[in-house]
């Protein structure tokens, strides 16, 4: 039997309601359903974030593998495209995959070594950056989620949103983030993107010092990928430098980077408006110092 840890059930019961309830109740038959099709030995302790289930393993020849089982959904469903894609230039390599299911068999990466461990922000930021200049050369392909199809939906929604931000200063920096992705939407990219590349989602390996790990990719602009990077171990006073030193390594326009970013902090003000929670002061200081970083 598998025991599914307690936090990935409330993480299911918040975001995915009914769905997350029958994903929770379906998990250890799903999974050892696999481990007999696929011939697999669990040999550590079961992880988890807030979507998956994943299996440290070992394969029939010995080889070390992690089992993935989440949820499908819109973004769960590009992951093993784009990790197909990459082939493991940057990124850690799919192994198996079934399709009806989204279950993926994945290279073991050491999870013991993990980028945000490093104490060096700038260094970290800058070993992202290199890591996306790696996924963008990539593509993507028909059929992936697509960021201009993102951006005008958050287009739509804005103006109801707008009415539900009682301060004045937070509804301005919205407006704003809002303004300029209206100016890049019908130019939204067509690079293979990996949206949640934090320093978390970066482990060492024998073959590669840093593989990214986890991505839930679209089609779209580099700058959409930046975000991540300049809120890890928020520093407001840094914003500017990671934001430079991710542009120049990636060789990104800056203000269509800008324009991007902005996108990313009015995604997730919609999110939180939607949701009934306040807005993260965080993404609104992000918007605020590129703002005064780019005058």
């Amino acid at each position: 039997m598998i025991d599914i840890p307690e936090e990935l059930a409330v993480f299911q019961e918040k975001f995915n309601k009914e769905a997350g309830r029958a994903f929770i109740a379906a998990l250890p038959d799903l999974a050892a359903s696999f481990l007999d099709r696929w011939d697999l030995r669990v040999t550590g302790t079961p992880l988890h974030g807030m979507s998956a289930l994943v299996l440290p393993v070992d394969r029939a020849d010995g080889t070390p593998a992690m089992l993935k089982l989440q949820l499908r959904d819109q973004e769960t469903d590009g992951e093993p495209v784009a990790l197909r894609l990459w082939d493991g230039d940057g990124a850690v390599r799919l192994l198996d995959h079934d399709e009806p299911t989204g279950v993926m068999l994945l290279e073991r990466l050491d999870a013991s070594r993990m980028l945000a461990h490093r104490p060096d922000v700038h260094e970290t930021v800058l070993v992202i950056a290199r890591l996306l200049a790696h996924l963008h050369a990539t593509p993507a392909p028909a059929g992936m989620r697509r960021l201009g199809d993102m951006a005008h939906a958050m287009l739509e929604r804005t103006p109801r949103a707008l009415d539900r931000i009682p301060d004045p200063a937070a509804r301005r920096v919205v407006a704003d983030c809002a303004a300029a992705v209206r100016e890049v939407a019908d130019e939204p990219g067509d690079r293979l993107l990996h949206w949640d590349l934090h320093d978390e989602n970066v482990l060492a390996s024998d073959r590669a010092p840093w593989l990214a790990i986890d991505p839930k990719p679209l089609a779209g602009d580099p700058g959409f990928d930046l975000w991540p990077a300049l809120d890890n171990r928020f520093d407001a006073d840094d914003i500017g430098w990671r934001f430079d030193a991710m542009t120049d390594v990636l060789g990104l326009d800056r203000e269509r980077a800008r324009a991007w970013t902005y996108g990313r902090v009015l995604q997730n003000c919609l999110w939180e408006i939607e949701d009934g929670r306040p807005l993260e002061d965080r993404d609104l200081e992000i918007a605020r110092r590129l703002r005064r970083h780019g005058a």
